[in-house]
């Protein structure tokens, strides 16, 4: 992904950090994994990824939640230190070493999960890096397949059954593939973009109403950036994805403030706290389903409890809608 190393290289310069410096380039040019052969732009920006994301994982960790004494009342190293990751993952420091450089070639599954308990990770994180070894192991033939922005007929009938609950199918990179009635009036800001496909993305990092939609917006930026970024593990070689994510990290500092976390998320139930420009706040519940005959499609249907405020402008929002569409109908 050529804007991760845009990204690190302009980060770096600011720093007057060395380029090559954590990537795991030599002196000559050449990377530790590469073995005699000059590295490719993707051979860098996966090294960099995993580099990156396994020191902000380490920092994150102190001596006592690891259960570890620390010695020295100057540590100079934020969280744990390689050493100690590498003892409480059962390694040697110098293949820890390694693997923190960015090369998990031939790294097996049970040093991935030494290595996952070593640095507490949660369900998504060792999700993800069991993502970015894959994905450094992969040939271009065995490479993942983007998935397809095609939804089927019989999809989209599923939606439009659905006329009590607000329902989208989107793709990991939050695109908006297809709504039912009530969900697309419920994104009605969203699709204010000409930009087609809609993607709430866009709108959360460059729309002047995203602040009001989402009345928690801190939140819901933090999660949009870690699911973009958890699919950017799963799918390197998305280019439309790398295309939004450069396009948001020049367009938004937030954004590529918290790009640079590395933090991952699985978008599988929550809460959406919202503030609708004609129904008003609302407070919904929203559950995600994977489309097993759609990979990494997700259909998410939204959820207001029983004889609440926000039951009420649900059922508001599905007349507004009904009228909008009957004057549309009208005018054609």
């Amino acid at each position: 992904m050529a804007w991760v190393w845009d990204q690190i290289t302009a980060v770096r310069t600011e720093r007057g950090v060395p380029l090559g410096a954590g990537t795991g380039e030599t002196g000559n040019g050449r990377t530790s994994h590469s073995r005699g052969r000059a590295p490719t732009v993707e051979d860098v920006n996966r090294s960099s990824e995993i580099r990156e994301f396994l020191v902000s994982r380490r920092a994150r960790i102190t001596p006592h939640q690891a259960g570890l004494l620390a010695y020295g009342a100057n540590r100079r190293v934020k969280g744990l230190r390689r050493e100690e990751v590498a003892m409480l993952a059962g390694v040697s420091v110098d293949y820890y070493t390694r693997l923190e450089r960015g090369n998990l070639a031939g790294a097996s599954e049970s040093v991935l999960d030494a290595l996952a308990r070593a640095l507490q990770l949660d369900e998504a994180e060792r999700a993800h890096l069991f993502d970015l070894a894959r994905s450094g192991n992969a040939s271009a033939s065995t490479r993942r397949r983007t998935s397809s922005d095609r939804i089927r007929p019989g999809v989209q009938r599923v939606l439009d059954a659905m006329t009590g609950a607000p329902a989208w199918v989107r793709n990991g990179r939050a695109d908006v593939l297809a709504t039912n009635a009530l969900g697309r009036a419920l994104y009605a800001p969203v699709f204010d973009d000409p930009v087609r496909p809609a993607n709430t993305a866009r709108f959360t990092f460059l729309s002047p109403q995203a602040r009001e939609f989402y009345r928690d917006w801190d939140r819901t930026a933090r999660d949009m950036v870690a699911v973009l970024r958890a699919a950017a593990g799963r799918d390197p070689y998305d280019k439309a994805l790398s295309d939004l994510v450069g396009e948001l990290s020049t367009r938004s500092d937030l954004f590529r403030a918290m790009w640079a976390s590395h933090d991952v998320l699985f978008h599988r139930t929550g809460r959406k706290d919202l503030h609708h420009p004609v129904a008003g706040d609302l407070d919904l519940a929203y559950e995600a389903f994977e489309l097993p005959s759609e990979p990494g499609l997700t259909l998410l249907v939204y959820t207001a409890e029983p004889d609440t405020p926000t039951a009420e402008a649900l059922g508001f929002l599905a007349s507004w809608a009904a009228t909008q569409q009957a004057e549309a109908d009208s005018r054609r």
